[in-house]
Formats: structure tokens, sequence, C-alpha cells
């Protein structure tokens, strides 16, 4: 008989609806129900694109017995990250205060207010390598809960109070605003830790880091400084040539086990590809190399062809596992490739892209390119050209063959915060490589969540699948979401956009921004209250909390010219002196907003006539990055100069006042301050 999971929106939590585990949803029900039994709380979080999370499930939580114990002493509640990552925030926390590390499939033991005591991440439900089974960590804690209650109630309050501590993530407010310094201290952490053999940061395991990659594309398209640009196509075409890559499909996956970014964890998240193909076509922009751009494409190619909802967002993930094996879907043998494209084409195919009888993962190959295009157009005697086309051609025979296979399974619930990554990525690349699909795509995208993921009373709901929205969004919604919004209404030239964003910001300083000490929490202040409430100041997976506030506050400070957005960034950026100081390498994102503020490109006002096409003009403008550089559109339906409806337009008066199109073509006034030099007619 199904458990009370049966009645989720999850498609992680249906996975445990029919364990023999009595998993309850988090709330309140279930604490009473530990209360009324006196036993403790087991608390597992996992998604479901999460490799670990599968392997425990299947040993322990499809298991009869484990199964048995664990509903005769304990209450279990399992939760989906992805649904609710202010919990998983809140207990990330705690195990990685009693572990040292942190990880999927979360697994926390608490008491009856929701306090930690015990935790850990995956247990193997018999003893392996030194580590303890599943099975004897909770008889052991069992035990405790028995004999040693006191014990037990007094380490939960000290690692709660250490949580509390830790929610904030800062000292005291600084005095001032951490200056342009940062910048360059924090470029300079990041090339000390750059693999300058295989790119990319650190040791194996090896994640992209796309708010590093960010920010050195940010400096260099300023500085023009080399080392930048070589670290950052170093890295990016790294990842490119290995496994991580899907060269049959397209997309990334979450990251590598391994240092050359061959062999990857192969789950495949929404949040990397859309920061990576942002990431992508920026350095595109900056080194004027047309390969960045194609690794963009593909990415958004494969997000609109196999991620689209037939409702208007994009899914969460695809799993790393099939048919029970991890990346059975993506690895060939050469028997396989030449059955689709003949011996001759298919032979060649597999020295190109590294598919052997020996294999590179277990007994099989991930397709990759040890050598670069040009290599083999030369070994091969092949002009480049055609050697691409070719090959083109023969990924997507590949990829249509590959769709006969048993499909890893996708989690098709649509988060806000992952979508406005999203419709960013599209609107950006739309803009630099024309592409009207784009365009339309990203306008599809926001569309849809600013429609259908509200409540009742119009507020920004976090999560929607098959036809529900549901559970409150948090500040990296909002945030992303307006920042997306601002893109849009850029590459578009249409204000209600960027109506929409000013709403959203105006909800992230009503509900979210702590006034006292500066920075916004990441949840509500009317949302329900956890053992902690946070401020996210890291960069994770996502963009951390605080930097995308502060990000989306800078840019609506300078289209609209209201003091109270550049106040909010200011106080954030102050609150988090510390972090920006002492941390600087996991903040990123944070520094990124620290260089938009102190180098101010100023303000591009365009004003179009009546025959011009703002989209076309956009794509003439935004061609080249150039960062902290504001545009903004005069039309008559923005302008403040008497001309239409002057009062809806949320842009600043002075930026609007007497900008009108000289000429039969666009006109551009360049303005810093809200002062503008003299008109130039198409420049």
């Amino acid at each position: 008989m199904p458990n009370q999971l049966a009645g989720s929106l999850s498609p992680y939590l249906l996975q445990h609806q029919d364990n023999p585990v009595d998993w309850m949803p988090w709330g309140e029900e279930a604490f009473a129900a530990a209360r009324a039994r006196d036993v403790p709380v087991f608390l597992s979080i996992g998604y479901a694109a999460c490799h670990w999370c599968h392997v425990m499930a299947h040993e322990s939580f499809e298991n009869e017995q484990v199964g048995e114990f664990l509903n005769t002493h304990f209450v279990c509640i399992k939760v989906d990250r992805e649904e609710r990552p202010d919990l998983d925030q809140v207990y990330m926390n705690a195990v990685q205060l009693m572990t040292g590390h942190g990880g999927w499939p979360m697994s926390v033991f608490l008491d009856h207010e929701g306090r930690p005591f015990y935790a850990g991440t995956y247990w193997p439900v018999l003893p392996h390598g030194g580590m303890p089974s599943f099975p004897q960590v909770l008889d052991a804690l069992v035990d405790a809960w028995a004999n040693r209650r006191e014990d037990i109630t007094s380490h939960a309050g000290e690692i709660t109070e250490s949580l509390q501590k830790l929610a904030v993530g800062t000292d005291a407010t600084a005095k001032e605003t951490p200056g342009a310094d940062r910048v360059g201290v924090a470029i300079e952490l990041v090339l000390k830790t750059l693999d300058t053999t295989w790119g990319g940061f650190g040791d194996a395991p090896k994640f992209p880091h796309a708010t590093d990659l960010d920010l050195m594309l940010r400096v260099a398209a300023r500085t023009e400084d080399r080392r930048l640009i070589e670290a950052v196509e170093l890295t990016l075409d790294k990842m490119a040539a290995g496994g991580i890559r899907d060269h049959i499909g397209g997309g990334f996956s979450r990251y590598s086990v391994d240092a050359k970014w061959l062999v990857p964890h192969f789950e495949k998240m929404l949040y990397d590809n859309g920061l990576l193909a942002e990431v992508y076509t920026r350095a595109m922009q900056v080194s004027g190399n047309a390969r960045h751009g194609e690794v963009a494409a593909e990415i958004l190619d494969y997000l609109q062809r196999d991620m689209l909802d037939e409702a208007g967002g994009v899914h969460c993930s695809e799993d790393a596992d099939s048919e029970g094996v991890e990346g059975k879907f993506y690895v060939w043998k050469p028997a396989d490739v030449e059955q689709v494209l003949g011996a001759q084409r298919g032979s060649r195919f597999c020295r190109v892209y590294d598919i052997t009888e020996e294999g590179n993962f277990e007994g099989a190959s991930i397709p990759n390119l040890p050598q670069p295009l040009t290599h083999w157009a030369e070994v091969l005697s092949v002009p480049l050209s055609d050697l691409r086309e070719e090959l083109a051609a023969d990924r997507e025979q590949l990829r249509v063959a590959r769709e006969k296979r048993v499909r890893p399974q996708r989690d098709d619930k649509i988060v806000v915060a992952w979508n406005a990554l999203a419709v960013r990525a599209f609107c950006v690349a739309s803009v630099v490589m024309r592409r009207d699909d784009y365009l339309e795509t990203a306008k599809r995208v926001a569309g849809f969540v600013l429609e259908k993921m509200r409540d009742p009373d119009g507020r920004l709901l976090h999560v929607y699948r098959q036809g529900t929205a549901h559970g409150d969004a948090f500040v990296d919604d909002h945030a992303l979401l307006a920042d997306a919004l601002v893109s849009l209404y850029e590459a578009t030239g249409e204000e209600r956009w960027l109506v929409d964003a000013v709403a959203l910001a105006d909800d992230l300083i009503e509900r979210f921004m702590d006034r006292e000490e500066g920075g916004f929490y990441y949840t509500a202040s009317d949302s329900d209250p956890l053992l902690t409430r946070n401020k996210d100041w890291h960069d994770g997976s996502l963009v951390s909390g605080n930097a995308s506030a502060a990000m989306v506050c800078l840019k609506l400070a300078r289209i609209t010219g209201e003091s109270k957005w550049l106040d909010a960034v200011n106080h954030t950026l102050r609150c988090g002196e510390t972090v920006i100081r002492t941390q600087t390498r996991a903040c990123a994102a944070l520094i990124s907003v620290i260089d938009e503020l102190y180098h101010d490109n100023g303000e591009w006002v365009i004003a179009l006539n009546d025959s011009e096409s703002a989209v076309d003009v956009a794509r003439r403008m935004l061609g080249s990055y150039r960062p902290a550089t504001t545009l903004v559109w005069a039309t008559p339906s923005s302008s403040h100069n008497g001309v239409g409806a002057q009062a809806a337009s949320p842009v600043g008066k002075e930026l609007l006042d007497g900008k009108q199109a000289l000429g039969e073509s666009f006109t551009v006034y360049r303005c810093r301050d809200f002062h503008c030099e003299s008109p130039e007619v198409d420049p």
C-alpha cells in the first residue's frame, strides 16, 4: 500500500511512494506523530537525478527489514531538495557542521523540535570500506535515544546554536561598502586555483564553476586581460572536448569525477545548462571565437528539443541512470556506431570521438574529443568545413538512434529560479546569435512563469508540475526572474517585462530584505518559520541569493533612478563584507556585483521611430559584451515627454525626457548618472 508520498507532486517523492518505509512529507503532522510516539525523526533529503540517492533507496529504503525497523523506531520524513531548498540549506549546514562534508542523499536525525543531533549522507546497507552500515547507525541511535536522551538534547541544543550563528553567515555589518579592489583580489585568487593543463579550478571531482567563469569574462571584457581570456577558453575548450559534454544530444552533465572532464556523473541539471549556455555565449563575444557559440547553441537546442514542458516552462533535470545502470543511455561501442552510420563513416566517427573496444567507462565509451577537429582534418586530409558538416550529420543520426534506447527519467518539475536562468540564456543568445526562436522561447517561458506560477493574491510560487503551482517562492526565484525580465526588456524594448521585474524586486525589498543589518534572507518574512532563517552568500549550484538580489537591484537603480535600489545594494554588500573579504573564492557572484557597481558604463537611451524594430536594434547594440551598460528604450509608449502612456513607465524620467528619434533611423543618447551627451543617429 502506498505511503503518504503518493499524494505528492514531486517525481522524487513519488519514486518512494511504494517503499516499505512509512514516509511522511515535511510538516507538523509528522512532528506531532513523533511526539505522540516519543521517537526521533529521520529526515532524508535528495532529488530525482541523484545517483547515490537511488543507490541508498534500492539498498535500504526498498529493504523490508530496514523499512520495518525505521517504521518501529522513527517517524520518517522524505523531502525533495528542489521543492524545499530552504530546508536543504538548514540541514545541509548541520551535516557539514557534524561531519565536515556534505552531499546527497542527506540523512539527518532530529528531535521533536526539528533540532538535529546526528547526520550523514549515504550509508551502505552492509559495512563497507570502513563505513558502518545504515542498520548499525540506526541501532546506535535507537540506543542513544532510549538511554542517553539528555546527551542528545544537549548536543541538539549546541548544534542548533551553531546553526543560528551560521544562518546569518557574516559578522557585524561593515560601515563602508567593499571597494573595487576586491575584484582584483578575487581574480588573482581564481587564477591561483586554475588547472593550467585541463582547465577548471581545483582537483577532481570537477564542477564547471560558472560564476567564476562569468566573473573572469566580465573583467576581461573591460580590461582585455589576456590571462583571463586564456584561462576561460582553456576551461571551456577542455569541458567541451570532455565526456561531461553530451556530444550526441547537447548539454552538460553536472560534474566530472576526474580532472580531465572525461567521466561525468551523468545527470543533467537545468541550472548548470542555463548558466553554461550564457557563459559560452559571452566567451564567444569576448574572444571572437565562434566555437564557443556553437557549444552554447547545442545546449539551448537540447533544452528546446527535450526539456520544454507543454505548458511553457522548462523541466528540472534528467537522471544519470536508465535501466538501473548509470550512464547506459550515453555510452557507445564501435559496433553500435557502425550499425547506425555504416562501416566507413562509423569507423571514422569512433576514431574522432574515442569510441573503442576497450572503452573508457565500464567497458563502453563516453564520446569525447581527445584531439580537436583541426587535427583530424589534417590527419584525414579532409577540408575542415567538410569534416565538421559530416560529423554534425553523424551526430544527429546517432542522436535519433539513441532515442530508441530507454531514456533516463526526467524530473518534469518547473522551478522558477532555474527557469529564470534559462530565460536569460535564451535571451542573451537570441541577441548575439540573432536567433528568433531563442527569443520566442525566452518570452514563452517567462510568460508562463508570470501567468501560471502565482498564488490567488498574485505572489510568486516556487514550483509547478502537471497543472499545479505550489510552495512559497524564495529569494533567488524573485531575483533571478526579475533579472531575466530585465534582459527581455533590453532584447525586445517591451516595457511589460520591466514592469514585472520592478514588481518582483519590490517584493524582494518588502518580504526578504533585512532592513536593520542588510542583505536578504532566503525565505520570506511571511513563510513558515524553520529552525533558522538563512542568508545565502555563497555560490553553489546556483548564484547566491544575496548576489542575485543585489545584482538586479543595481540594474533597476540605473534604469529607474530610484535610490531605494542602490541603498539595498550597498546595504547588502556592507552586510556581506566579511564573506567577501575572508571567503572570496566562494562568492564570485558577489564580486561581480562589486565590479558592476564600480565600473558603470553608463546608460544608453535608444529612441526608436515607428518603423524601427527594437529587436533588430538590440542585436546591433548588444552584439558586443559590455558589462555594466544599462540599455533603456524610448518609444512613444514609454516616454515622459508628453507623448503616450507616460505614467506607466518605470524608467527614470530624466533618462526619457525629450528623447526622440531624429531622422529616419534610431537615435542613441549616451548618458552617465542620468546626464546625457549629444544624440547619435544610427551610430
